[in-house]
């Protein structure tokens, strides 16, 4: 079941991203509330997009530190699977620490930036140019 979980993700993703990105998810709190859980969904089942997007949304403008930590946590698993902009993102957290969950780590941070500066990322190549 894990297995086709995983096959949908994507598909789920992408029709999750067209609500949210549509008037339908705005209009409606029950509406929005759906589309969060299509997210979270595809994010469980390992679609990168998903953990990137839904990560974001979660740890940048989600209510409270669990949410926030949570959304944290889904960017490191989207960096972890090649998420140029997730990588940013987590060198950037632990870059300044967030909230005792993850502990300042220069060396985490500049791994991060790495990897997302490999990929193009102009943000990360600033950062790997002044050797953070």
């Amino acid at each position: 079941m894990r297995r086709l979980g995983r096959l949908f993700a994507p598909i789920i993703f992408w029709i999750a991203y067209g609500l949210f990105r549509s008037p339908f998810a705005k209009s409606a709190k029950g509406r929005h509330d759906f589309v969060m859980k299509l997210f979270r969904y595809a994010a469980d089942h390992q679609s990168r997009r998903a953990l990137s997007v839904y990560g974001h949304l979660l740890h940048f403008r989600g209510d409270g530190i669990q949410n926030r930590i949570q959304g944290a946590i889904y960017l490191q698993q989207a960096a972890d699977l090649g998420d140029q902009k997730a990588q940013y993102q987590m060198g950037r957290v632990f870059e300044d620490g967030f909230e005792g969950y993850f502990q300042q780590d220069i060396l985490k941070a500049r791994h991060y930036y790495t990897l997302a500066a490999r990929q193009g990322h102009p943000l990360a190549l600033t950062k790997v140019e002044e050797g953070v």
